[in-house]
């Protein structure tokens, strides 16, 4: 493909409606869709960047300890194969924990469409073995269990969270209606040797976005969803976790009131600072204005410091907290490629610098992730199809 078609086609993908996502078309399929630009990454304690990704039916781990410039021989972490979603929003997941434990997450994709299981392995010995993994939820049916999400807390318990069809199939067996999936969770209380059995958190999600976590003062993990709200009106939700139980009950923190029957393949971000501030950022395009949004959120009322980061072209923010700074990045498609874009705000987030571009690519690339190192200097975790790439927040273009 030429420099020129691949701009095209990212152009193409860009400005396409959205009805093209609607819920029985391409965005679930039962195959896998192996990509190698679905990859996670997570700094340790000691400051070694860890990469997980997927090739071939294995997760493969990396690491590096020069922020990224060059990454270690791969390590396969699951040694039988399956087949792994790394489409859309669904990528396998890295954790570390509070001694330097490996925690990893993905999807199997299972033979019937849109279904897939959850499963959990970790390394305790940095890396150099792992688990034999295992599926984190009980239910056992062929149906979604998919984009999980995970979060280790202050006291060392591994939440994953993930969206879950089970709820839809009971209703639907009985002739009744229901909007979207559900999203259910399970904690680890023993550093990732078992989970308890799952809980629902909530009814009515979307059933195409990653679930944004972020670990909150007190111990807590915060969480933070596209929901389903009655007439597809596709605004997002809070809810607090804490040692195996909900403190704070799933509330609406988003008010776009964008209506789409369709899935938007577009996840929220969440940071919560060490005050409590909820930093979150959100996509909408409601009146056919694509947005991205910054806002703190209120859960029950609408965001305070409301405002657009982005607009058309704009895709797949992620954001990260530290004292009074915060930051916010995306993928931003113009007809001279992809770029990886960034906004920094020194008050808190009542106000931001102008964006500013600090990398670039002509090729595919996935969704960002802003990461924070044991000195809370911001990167910016970046797969293409040319390698992974490690952007200080603060960095000229690369």
């Amino acid at each position: 493909m030429s420099r020129l078609s691949r701009l095209l086609w990212i152009l193409a993908l860009v400005a396409m409606p959205w009805g093209v996502f609607a819920h029985d078309g391409m965005h679930m399929g039962g195959h896998n869709m192996e990509s190698g630009v679905a990859t996670s990454a997570a700094f340790g304690p000691d400051g070694r960047l860890w990469v997980v990704g997927a090739k071939a039916g294995h997760l493969v781990l990396r690491h590096s300890d020069d922020l990224g410039r060059t990454l270690s021989a791969p390590v396969m972490v699951n040694a039988q194969a399956m087949p792994i979603f790394t489409m859309g929003e669904d990528k396998p997941k890295i954790a570390l924990g509070k001694s330097g434990e490996i925690y990893i997450s993905w999807t199997e994709s299972l033979p019937k469409p849109y279904t897939g299981y959850v499963f959990f392995t970790r390394s305790v010995d940095g890396g150099k073995h792992f688990s034999k993994p295992f599926r984190v939820h009980r239910d056992g049916a062929e149906i979604t269990h998919r984009l999980d999400a995970m979060k280790v807390d202050a006291k060392g318990r591994i939440l994953i969270a993930w969206i879950d069809r089970r709820d839809f199939e009971a209703a639907r067996s009985q002739g009744k209606d229901y909007l979207g999936t559900a999203v259910y969770y399970a904690w680890s209380n023993d550093h990732g040797k078992s989970f308890g059995p799952e809980h629902k958190l909530v009814d009515h999600s979307c059933d195409c976005c990653r679930i944004a976590l972020s670990e909150a003062p007190n111990g807590g993990v915060a969480a933070f969803w596209r929901a389903d709200y009655p007439g597809n009106i596709r605004d997002h939700t809070y809810a607090l976790l804490r040692g195996g139980a909900v403190v704070d009950e799933p509330a609406r923190a988003t008010y776009t009131q964008w209506h789409v029957e369709a899935c938007p393949h577009q996840g929220p971000g969440l940071a919560v600072g060490a005050d409590g501030v909820r930093h979150a950022v959100w996509f909408s395009a409601k009146d056919n204005a694509p947005t991205i949004w910054y806002g703190q959120l209120e859960p029950g009322q609408p965001p305070r410091h409301l405002q657009p980061v982005a607009q058309l072209g704009a895709a797949h923010a992620d954001i990260a907290a530290a004292g009074r700074q915060v930051w916010i990045a995306w993928n931003q498609v113009d007809a001279e490629g992809l770029k990886l874009m960034v906004r920094e705000s020194g008050d808190g987030g009542a106000h931001f610098e102008a964006a500013r571009e600090i990398a670039r690519t002509d090729a595919a690339a996935g969704s960002p992730q802003l990461l924070l190192n044991a000195k809370n200097q911001a990167f910016v975790a970046w797969s293409t199809s040319s390698g992974f790439r490690l952007v200080p927040a603060a960095g000229s273009v690369q």
